[in-house]
């Protein structure tokens, strides 16, 4: 086989992975957490057997299906951070961002984050083993953001570590409490969780040459 034949079988591959992404991404919106191997794979129009094929088992599809959407979400919380704006907007922002993307798509972030909540379990797909590793790489990315932007002092690395982690899991969990029982609107959230923040962030300098955090 030529280079020319695999790069066209990759291609055709690829293609047909994110329409079975897609076909997954329409039985979770409408199943959150219910959404099943067998709904997805007649909502492709194929057999079970192929969509194991192509990923594995159910933890393979989230994987898949989390990556899809964890890409998505931290380009929009970068630019929500790198927007032209004072710091305080910024943080606003990206604290809206995360909790707009939550609720625009509760039934998303329900299989993601509560994957067997109200569904049998599917060939011992374990929850915290799939949910745990998007937060880790949120908080890791998050921390990297930090660091390029802000002048921490020394121990800065473990700090901006520190700070990514912990912002990410106050959003997290924040937002799932606030998904689940609407004590307040978005805004006000948004602003309680900034006031929280607004400590030693506001005091840290920006780093020469960069747009600042």
């Amino acid at each position: 086989m030529d280079t020319t034949q695999r790069t066209e079988q990759q291609r055709s591959a690829d293609r047909r992975r994110r329409e079975l992404l897609e076909a997954a991404d329409r039985v979770v919106l409408r199943d959150g957490p219910g959404a099943s191997m067998n709904a997805i794979a007649a909502e492709a129009g194929i057999t079970k057997p192929i969509l194991y094929r192509h990923f594995g088992d159910k933890g393979g599809l989230y994987a898949a299906l989390a990556k899809r959407h964890t890409d998505a979400l931290l380009d929009s919380l970068r630019a929500a951070l790198d927007a032209p704006a004072e710091r305080r907007e910024r943080v606003e922002a990206t604290l809206d961002t995360y909790l707009a993307a939550i609720e625009a798509r509760p039934q998303v972030y329900r299989f993601l984050m509560h994957p067997a909540e109200g569904a049998p379990s599917e060939q011992g797909f374990d929850v915290g083993k799939h949910s745990a590793p998007l937060l880790r790489r949120m908080g890791e990315e998050l921390a990297q953001v930090i660091e390029d932007r802000l002048d921490l002092g020394p121990g800065s690395h473990r700090l901006a570590r520190v700070w990514g982690h912990g912002i990410v899991g106050m959003m997290h969990a924040a937002g799932d409490w606030w998904l689940g029982e609407r004590p307040c609107d978005r805004a006000e959230l948004v602003r309680s969780l900034a006031d929280l923040l607004w400590g030693r962030l506001a005091a840290a300098g920006d780093k020469v040459g960069g747009p600042g955090f």
